[in-house]
């Protein structure tokens, strides 16, 4: 994260400086490891009020807060607990639409073939989320449960795949490529 400040009717001390840097910083944590983001902070003093506005910026995100107090760690503070609140609540909201973006739920009908006219006709529909686990344990679980087929997540690609037993006795695997 790439913090710049500005001060405006003060000279700041150099703990002041380290003790925004350091607050600004924990922000960095709700975005991974490298955050590409900027923070420009601007700290003013006006008569007695201490007031403190803060701009971040980067991939996607545009999040501004001020603060205005009688003390100037104070209004860093509690500028900072209202960006906390907004980027937890930024980050939640992406990781819903990611959550939801992620077809990952399958819809499973049960058919039946009429004698009459040998047309299949819909019996029933059962919804399940498949496992995320990786095709060798997917292979386990086929041979321990003696099914012929088995639907999971691949846990490598994040896409549904089908492992079944093919009639030599060895496995197949279906990968869709959407």
């Amino acid at each position: 994260m790439h913090i710049s400040f500005t001060f405006k009717n003060f000279e700041p001390s150099e703990h002041l400086r380290k003790y925004a840097r350091r607050r600004m910083e924990k922000l960095g944590r709700f975005f991974g490891k490298n955050p590409a983001l900027d923070a420009q902070v601007n700290m003013a003093v006006d008569k007695f009020r201490q007031r403190v506005e803060v701009q971040l910026t980067g991939d996607g995100i545009n999040i501004a807060a001020s603060e205005v107090s009688e003390d100037m760690y104070a209004s860093i503070d509690l500028v900072l607990d209202k960006l906390e609140a907004q980027v937890k609540k930024f980050v939640s909201r992406n990781k819903e639409i990611h959550r939801k973006g992620r077809a990952n739920d399958i819809d499973v009908y049960t058919f039946e073939v009429t004698e009459e006219d040998g047309e299949r006709t819909i019996t029933g529909r059962d919804h399940f989320s498949p496992k995320p686990m990786s095709p060798d344990e997917a292979a386990m679980q086929l041979d321990a449960n003696d099914f012929e087929f088995l639907t999971f997540l691949n846990s490598e690609n994040d896409r549904i795949n089908v492992i079944y037993r093919r009639k030599n006795g060895n496995l197949g695997l279906i990968d869709p490529i959407f």
